[in-house]
């Protein structure tokens, strides 16, 4: 997602022994997809992981990310701009953004009972463009989970606000945990596959 950053790390490895010298490229990030909607397959030990990981999330969370943002906005009023299902710590927990005039709200939601269980102020540089991108906006973060939901379990939306063609952006997660990726516009609220994520990888 936009708000996330990817991070490529390419290690070299020289192996000294008649005059050879080996290039080992390591690629790091979350997104499998090579194209809209569609998941390539596993290309090593490192996505197997993230497969398990992602798994391993869905069986624990049996809130929505829907439910997740209206248990959020319930504790902590403002407008909703991510919410993402990840493991910290070895537990997993529903992370959701949430805008009040200029102070994000980073409220935790319990994906099994649904239950707040903690949150904290901070300041982000993106307000304004923020709040610009959804100025006008009839599909809330929430609609938009619940939108996407018939695609597969939503494990992260988030609100592209890049550019000018603002929209949610939307991962959904298989039972294999197979990764997608959607578009979900902000005035109609229409699912589309998110061609971008070629471009990403």
């Amino acid at each position: 997602m936009k708000r996330n950053i990817v991070i490529a790390t390419i290690a070299a490895v020289a192996l000294i022994g008649g005059g050879t010298a080996t290039a080992v490229a390591v690629s790091g990030g979350d997104d499998d997809t090579t194209s809209a909607g569609t998941s390539t397959a596993s290309r090593g030990t490192g996505h197997d992981d993230d497969r398990a990981e992602h798994v391993t999330e869905l069986k624990t969370a049996k809130v929505t990310a829907s439910d997740a943002i209206a248990a959020a906005l319930k504790s902590v009023p403002g407008t909703a701009v991510s919410a993402e299902l990840d493991d910290e710590n070895d537990h997993v927990v529903w992370e959701v953004e949430v805008l009040n005039g200029t102070t994000w709200h980073d409220v935790l939601v319990d994906p099994v009972t649904g239950k707040v269980t903690g949150s904290h102020t901070s300041r982000h540089d993106d307000t304004t463009r923020v709040t610009a991108a959804l100025k006008g906006a009839q599909t809330s973060a929430q609609d938009a989970a619940r939108a996407a939901a018939v695609k597969g379990t939503v494990t992260e939306i988030d609100l592209d606000d890049d550019g000018t063609a603002h929209a949610w952006e939307a991962e959904t997660t298989a039972a294999n945990g197979t990764d997608a990726d959607w578009r979900v516009d902000l005035r109609t609220g229409a699912v589309t596959p998110d061609r971008s994520s070629r471009d990403d990888d």
